[in-house]
């Protein structure tokens, strides 16, 4: 029967505390038996066979220990300032005005600051772009996610992803995606780009070119060990 590495990657990451736990225990143990068998002795008497074990098992713990853990105690934040305010249709065009903002139709044609089209009010003022909104959440309690994805298409085509307020459980190896699948990471997802911060507020340009018809949420992935972290349905 084929072993599912992703599978047991994921199953690894997620029980990395207890791993670690369980790893110091089984050292202390092994300890205790040396100390007991006089392993010390044979160790006095090879040195440098014993100095080479201790510095090649440095090598592999030290490392290794560090990429685990290090995202439980390592947190890093970046605000960026918002790409472009959606400007929102409002039925009074000089509501605007009156707090000291522009209208956006006023140069568009000479007839639009003369007078209104015939039945009453004014007509919306057209919107500057379009946005999809979700918030996060986490894949369980330790890998938790807040904050809101939001995939703002702006009038010249371009489209960008923010995170904003954004915080999610840090770990190694996180990408940003855009997903078909409301609820998980698909092996087509769009790739955006290495997780800049696991707190704060950011932006992701999306590739030109790139079809958000069927975009339906952003996800939070671990690459390292193929785990959700955190997934946004976008609506």
């Amino acid at each position: 029967m084929p072993v599912d590495l992703e599978s047991l990657f994921a199953s690894a990451y997620t029980l990395r505390l207890p791993i670690a736990v369980g790893t110091i225990v089984v050292a202390l143990l092994v300890a205790l038996f040396a100390v007991r068998r006089r392993w010390d002795r044979v160790a006095r008497r090879h040195p440098a066979a014993t100095a080479a074990a201790v510095v090649v098992l440095l090598v592999v713990a030290l490392p290794a220990g560090w990429y685990l853990a290090s995202p439980l105690f390592v947190s890093t934040e970046l605000i960026e300032p918002a790409p472009v305010a959606v400007a929102r249709p409002t039925a009074d065009a000089s509501a605007s005005m009156d707090a000291g903002g522009l209208d956006p139709t006023a140069a568009a044609s000479p007839s639009s600051t003369s007078e209104a089209p015939p039945g009453g009010s004014a007509q919306p003022s057209p919107a500057l772009a379009t946005e999809t909104s979700g918030k996060f959440s986490g894949t369980d309690d330790f890998h938790f996610g807040r904050g809101t994805a939001r995939l703002i298409v702006e009038t010249d085509g371009s489209a960008i992803l923010r995170l904003e307020n954004f915080a999610v459980r840090n770990g190694p190896d996180l990408f940003v995606y855009l997903s078909p699948s409301r609820s998980r990471y698909t092996k087509d997802a769009v790739e955006l780009g290495r997780l800049k911060a696991d707190r704060g507020s950011f932006n992701y340009r999306i590739p030109a070119g790139t079809d958000l018809s069927g975009v339906m949420s952003a996800v939070i992935w671990c690459k390292q060990f193929s785990f959700q972290f955190a997934v946004a349905p976008l609506s």
